[in-house]
């Protein structure tokens, strides 16, 4: 049976860590790290996850604030209020609860967050730092998964590896993680690395699978990466979560991209859904947050 990597427990060891290193921080004479949340609309799931982020920032020791907003927000008055935040010597990040209404789009707005206080990691140039491996703030669900890896001492290094999921927020930044050159700036994997996505043919899904001593899957299908695709020992890291209805019970569970009681019968390492990935993602906003704080407190000396 596969051992099961404990996101839940790595988070918490990581936001144990952060409350000691903020604590010393505040000690030095340094303010405490602010986070600003922008959520728009009335999207219960959306408002979950912000006040969960909100949580852990309190338990860090990072201040937070939400600012809440109709769907009616025009696109206008949300860009020019994320270029006031951007001006606030209080605020050191900024996140945008996504998804926004349609009428907004998205790629304007995480662009208009300033890079330093990016703290999705979502802002173009970041994203292109991310690609030529230059340090940067990393989206926090790839930066989570980096971090699973290395905590759980999954070797990684020559090693081949499958992405399936191609977003731009998750996969694709996973992608560049696991394959880039370990030497540099965002400290990366050195996989050999394949991405399979929702027009690779089952069969070639499958084979490509099969070659791979780490399956990372985002893709919210559920199901999607079963037993036979798997190669004896492989680590699995499921960062897919879809709602679904036990039929056993009538009520809805969450679930991954993996089956996962199968899986586990082939594999050497593998994440569960939930408490695998999703802790991982908070703590490395918490992250992101202190050292944003961090970089912006050397740049107001500096100048």
């Amino acid at each position: 049976m596969a051992k099961c990597i404990d996101g839940k427990q790595i988070a918490a060891d990581i936001r144990n860590e952060l409350r000691q290193q903020v604590s010393s921080w505040i000690a030095q004479g340094n303010r405490s790290p602010q986070l600003t949340a922008i959520l728009i609309g009335d999207d219960p799931a959306s408002a979950t996850y912000v006040n969960n982020k909100m949580k852990a920032a309190e338990d860090v020791g990072i201040k937070s604030v939400t600012e809440t907003y109709g769907n009616e927000i025009t696109e206008e008055e949300l860009i020019n209020r994320i270029y006031q935040l951007n001006e606030d010597d209080a605020v050191d990040g900024i996140l945008v609860q996504l998804p926004i209404p349609g009428h907004i789009n998205e790629r304007k707005v995480c662009n208009s967050v300033s890079c330093d206080k990016d703290v999705d990691g979502f802002n173009e140039r970041n994203v292109g730092r991310l690609c030529l491996d230059m340090n940067t703030l990393i989206p926090c669900t790839p930066l989570g998964v980096q971090e699973l890896l290395k905590r759980a001492n999954i070797e990684t290094f020559g090693k081949n590896a499958v992405v399936v999921g191609r977003s731009k927020n998750v996969g694709m930044p996973i992608a560049m993680l696991l394959h880039a050159d370990g030497r540099n700036d965002t400290c990366a994997m050195d996989a050999t690395v394949t991405i399979c996505h929702r027009f690779t043919p089952p069969d070639e899904l499958k084979r490509f699978c099969r070659s791979a001593d780490i399956i990372v899957t985002a893709t919210g299908v559920p199901g999607l990466i079963k037993a036979d695709m798997v190669k004896k020992g492989a680590t699995i890291i499921d960062v897919g979560i879809t709602k679904v209805i036990n039929p056993a019970t009538g009520k809805t569970k969450l679930v991954g991209d993996v089956d996962f009681e199968e899986v586990c019968k082939v594999a050497g390492y593998i994440t569960p859904v939930p408490g695998g990935v999703g802790p991982m993602t908070v703590a490395m906003l918490m992250k992101n947050t202190f050292i944003a704080a961090m970089n912006l407190a050397k740049t107001r000396i500096l100048n």
